[in-house]
């Protein structure tokens, strides 16, 4: 590990309120000094005129597939697309196989992510196999290292055992994370169910799905005074109940994800499943809402749900699993679509991708000052590059942003003071 200094660049560094061009040293790891410095002997000087140096991306929504799917993604592949992407910190989600439910599936995790790219948290399962049939032993789970709780993948059907998680949650460290999505509603559907799903005769998930879901969690968070987080929120109804449960002092955030303020279901048109995630692809007023609520403060975090899948599953539009990869993109894309545009600030961006999800989750991220770790990510918030499925980093290439040109490119990454990726 050398040591570095990153000369000329601006600081975005909203958890301190500071945007201002300087440099900033790192030494063993840490932040030893930011301002306008001297030299560093020994030292790698980088050149940052030009860039942004920001707090290193903290994704709270991760698919690594490991254990068990790892031809689709591993630990050190994905926390290699991770750095490509600037993302410093991640939360991985529990449906493995074996699922995330017990300290020793958690330890494997949190072992061979010692040697990777990113830092790994671990999001451990609400309920044994995502069943809903047995609740896990959650202190047990805290124990061996995970700080979150969810069913991802699958809504905890079982309400009883989501309230007494969310109960005990505070009390041993961990945050529920809750995928909303009614699985009545939502059985046998592929798309958005709207006027594109019945053009192409295919079957389609109403968004009352995802809305009776979140009216659920809410309703538990309100109830009992507990806190929860909502998960790639896709729907301007969806949207707007949190608004109004935040207005009423209820502890709920929530995250949505690039794909969802960028696209809509019209990109099915193609019949390519790269295009199929879970929630899907909504409608233009969806997708405004989800600009709305990121600008308003209703919608804390972006998220990516990054979650791979091999070519050979998704050739199949109609049989292929749902999910994408987007840790590579993430960045860029909300630059496009949100900075560019005139959306969001800079600086605002950087607190929806870093700085709130740090806070979320409870770790050690989202922010550069002296003595933190040297987690940072350096980009050019106006180069523009095209999306090559083929150039991406992990093991698959199912981007729904493949093709497109997008603004802002990482440069380096910088994850406990080693760079682990350079452009």
């Amino acid at each position: 590990m050398k040591d570095l200094l990153i000369r000329g660049a601006r600081i975005v560094n909203p958890a301190k309120g500071e945007d201002y061009y300087g440099d900033i040293a790192v030494e063993n790891g840490k932040i030893t000094a930011m301002g306008c410095l001297g030299s560093l002997p020994g030292g790698r000087q980088i050149n940052g005129m030009g860039l942004v140096a920001a707090p290193g991306l903290v994704d709270m929504h991760v698919h690594l597939r490991d254990p068990g799917f790892t031809q689709k993604e591993d630990i050190l592949t994905g926390c290699r697309a991770a750095a490509a992407g600037g993302v410093t910190s991640l939360l991985a989600m529990p449906n493995t196989n074996p699922t995330t439910d017990s300290p020793e599936t958690v330890r494997y995790i949190l072992d061979k992510a010692q040697e990777a790219d990113a830092h790994v948290y671990v999001a451990a399962a609400v309920t044994k196999g995502l069943k809903s049939e047995e609740p896990c032993d959650w202190k047990a789970l805290a124990q061996a290292g995970a700080i979150a709780l969810s069913d991802d993948g699958r809504p905890v059907e079982n309400t009883k055992f989501l309230a007494q998680a969310m109960l005990a949650a505070p009390e041993l460290g961990l945050r529920v994370t809750a995928h909303c999505e009614d699985l009545y509603l939502a059985k046998g559907g592929i798309m958005h169910e709207g006027e594109i799903s019945r053009k192409l005769g295919v079957p389609g998930i109403p968004a009352a799905a995802e809305d009776c879901g979140t009216a659920r969690e809410i309703a538990l968070a309100a109830a009992y005074g507990i806190p929860v987080h909502i998960c790639h929120v896709s729907t301007r109804t969806s949207m707007n109940m949190i608004r109004d449960a935040k207005r009423r002092g209820v502890a709920v955030t929530a995250e949505t994800c690039p794909h969802y303020f960028t696209l809509t279901d019209k990109a099915l048109e193609k019949r390519d499943a790269d295009y199929r995630m879970n929630p899907p692809l909504r409608t233009e007023d969806d997708r405004l809402a989800m600009i709305e609520g990121l600008r308003d403060g209703t919608l804390d975090a972006i998220a990516t749900d990054h979650a791979p899948h091999t070519p050979e599953e998704k050739a199949d539009f109609l049989h292929a699993p749902n999910g994408s990869v987007g840790m590579e993109t993430s960045l860029a894309a909300s630059i496009t679509q949100l900075v560019e545009t005139g959306e969001m600030s800079l600086f605002q961006l950087i607190e929806k991708m870093s700085v709130n999800p740090a806070r979320i989750l409870g770790i050690p991220a989202g922010v550069l000052e002296v003595g933190a770790a040297a987690d940072i990510v350096l980009f050019d918030p106006k180069a523009t590059w095209t999306v090559d499925e083929n150039a991406l980093h992990g093991k698959s290439k199912n981007t729904p942003f493949k093709g497109m040109t997008l603004t802002g490119k990482v440069k380096m990454t910088i994850c406990g003071g080693r760079i682990v990726y350079e452009a």
